[in-house]
């Protein structure tokens, strides 16, 4: 976990509570609570407030940037221990005071220029690659649940659920469902609020669809959750020890940033957003109506372009940007090397040899309607689990430190959708070693990762390929 404790760990009690029944608040209210403006002053103020030019100007930075950025920048600064509310991607005093706390840290580097992103994703993927924080689906409770694994180590299959817990047991993380009939959010709402000698509840919220409560006891805190829905209610239960509310704080909101309690009634979480490089041309783009997003590639050497072999089936004048590409060479391994005069500087990975674990956190970057995004994902049995779009087809595929793992060999021509929108998916990857061999019998030598390269260091290498 990235170090350093966050302002909410340094709060003394009272104010401690205040601000967790602020975030419960945030946090079960959904996007349209969370603006992370101040509450309004009960007495009308005499005067309007001057304008704060800081303000103003980070906030047309910060909503000029396409929603995915907005988000990834937030969920970074959640992970820096600077952001307390919810990811919603909208601007407001929280995130502009996290803004600038994540500056004052770093000697001035500016979280909202392109270079600037690029470090605060990478610290954000950092911290979070140190929690081995995985979200996917529960078995327990059909949940999607983001999981901070380095702490919560030991994992125990409950009757309706799962529960992880740190090996001193001074964690713990529970999931719970409940099929209709079973329970209602009123009876665990009860139960949960019922008072009790050792025990008190610092802030309680009904709606229905979805109870949140927060407590404390002598020695802990606890933080509550449950959804309501067609398959009947699910939630999760956070309790941990005060004396870690320094570094757990920040990762009860990452887990209710991640929960999704009926992910088959609704779209996956957001994909991080990589920003762009400046000035980069437009070569994600499709550039003409007769035009279709064929795959991704990733620039190697200057003019060359490697790709899936999947990608160019059917295609037979693929395209990058506004200028034809034409395929070089291809292998059984499932690689295509295209000759791209348009593509634009190449800054290539470095290929990873060592295995890819479960514990292992990646990212693949793709292009998207919204420019480059950077989908988590995890190692299974050699292939990846991850929330792809289709023309997901090339994309690379890295580790937290930037080193390619591998390619997207093939992406579904008929992907299974829910309510338009395609749910993490098992996709198969032409290992890195392949990569290697193949380009290297083509003459382009092996690449170190520059020492700064996480996946945000290769954004601009990444391209569309579009066909007609």
């Amino acid at each position: 976990m990235a170090s350093g404790a966050s302002w909410w760990g340094r709060l003394p009690g009272a104010d401690r509570r205040q601000a967790a029944a602020l975030l419960a608040l945030l946090l079960a209210a959904g996007p349209a609570a969370a603006q992370d403006q101040p509450r309004p002053s009960r007495a009308a103020p005499a005067a309007a407030a001057p304008a704060d030019p800081a303000f103003e100007g980070a906030k047309a930075a910060f909503e000029a940037l396409p929603e995915p950025e907005r988000k990834a920048i937030q969920d970074a600064l959640v992970w820096t221990g600077d952001f307390n509310a919810v990811v919603s991607g909208t601007f407001g005093r929280r995130t502009f005071e996290a803004l600038n706390a994540y500056r004052a840290r770093t000697h001035g580097v500016d979280p909202l220029d392109p270079r600037g992103r690029a470090a605060l994703l990478g610290a954000g993927a950092a911290a979070r690659t140190a929690a081995r924080f995985r979200i996917a689906p529960d078995p327990g409770s059909s949940a999607v649940m983001g999981v901070p694994e380095r702490l919560l180590s030991k994992r125990t299959a409950l009757a309706s659920g799962t529960r992880w817990q740190s090996p001193d047991g001074r964690v713990t993380l529970e999931t719970r469902a409940y099929p209709l009939e079973t329970e209602t959010l009123d009876t665990l709402f009860e139960k949960a609020t019922t008072p009790l000698p050792n025990r008190k509840v610092t802030y309680r919220l009904k709606r229905p669809d979805v109870v949140v409560v927060t407590a404390e006891t002598g020695a802990g805190l606890s933080y509550i959750r449950y959804a309501a829905g067609p398959a009947g209610v699910r939630g999760f239960l956070f309790g941990y020890d005060k004396a870690l509310a320094p570094e757990v704080d920040r990762l009860v909101i990452a887990v209710a940033n991640a929960f999704v309690p009926f992910p088959e009634a609704a779209a996956p979480a957001p994909v991080a957003a990589i920003p762009s490089a400046p000035a980069r041309p437009e070569t994600s783009a499709v550039v003409a109506q007769d035009l279709a997003v064929a795959g991704a590639g990733l620039t190697v050497a200057p003019g060359r372009v490697l790709t899936a072999s999947a990608v160019l089936e059917g295609c037979a004048a693929p395209r990058i940007g506004a200028a034809p590409a034409r395929k070089l060479a291809a292998d059984p391994s499932g690689l295509a090397l295209l000759d791209a005069p348009g593509a634009p500087a190449p800054i290539r990975p470095a290929g990873r040899t060592e295995p890819v674990g479960a514990e292992d956190n990646l990212i693949a970057l793709a292009p998207s309607s919204d420019g480059l995004v950077a989908a988590p994902g995890s190692a299974f049995a050699g292939d990846v689990v991850a929330a792809l779009q289709p023309g997901s087809a090339g994309a690379p595929v890295l580790d937290r430190s930037g080193r390619l793992v591998g390619l997207i060999a093939r992406y579904p021509a008929a992907p299974r959708r829910v309510a338009g929108i395609v749910p993490p998916t098992r996709l198969p990857l032409v290992p890195g070693g392949a990569i290697t061999a193949f380009l290297a019998g083509q003459g382009i030598a092996d690449a170190k990762t520059p020492p700064d390269g996480g996946p945000g260091a290769f954004a601009q290498a990444v391209v569309g390929i579009a066909c007609r």
